[in-house]
């Protein structure tokens, strides 16, 4: 059975109403769920700062491999130039490494 809100008549021109206990639960209740909220959304954000970090920690390493991998491009092209001056143009068999001149 609910209770009724009660309206207490104080001694000055006033008048104090006194909640039910279900209606201050419901006040404690929707002030908790509030604090649950902001905590939340407090995790949430410091989770989104982590990833922002570990995203441009990311950016960096692939941006560092892109230049190696640029840098083993040109190796190959500084060989297959200093092996066409050696041996001439050709085909190379990479598995048992028997070069065939073309004529």
């Amino acid at each position: 059975m609910a209770e009724e809100t009660k309206v207490v008549e104080s001694t000055s021109t006033e008048t104090e109403v006194k909640f039910t206990e279900e209606e201050l639960q419901s006040l404690q209740s929707l002030q908790t769920n509030y604090q649950e909220k902001q905590a939340v959304l407090g995790q949430l954000a410091v989770q989104k700062i982590l990833l922002n970090q570990q995203v441009e920690a990311l950016e960096a390493r692939t941006t560092e491999v892109e230049v190696e991998y640029q840098n083993v491009q040109q190796e190959e092209r500084d060989l297959v130039a200093t092996l066409n001056e050696k041996y001439g143009p050709g085909q190379l068999d990479p598995t048992s490494g028997v070069f065939t001149p073309t004529t």
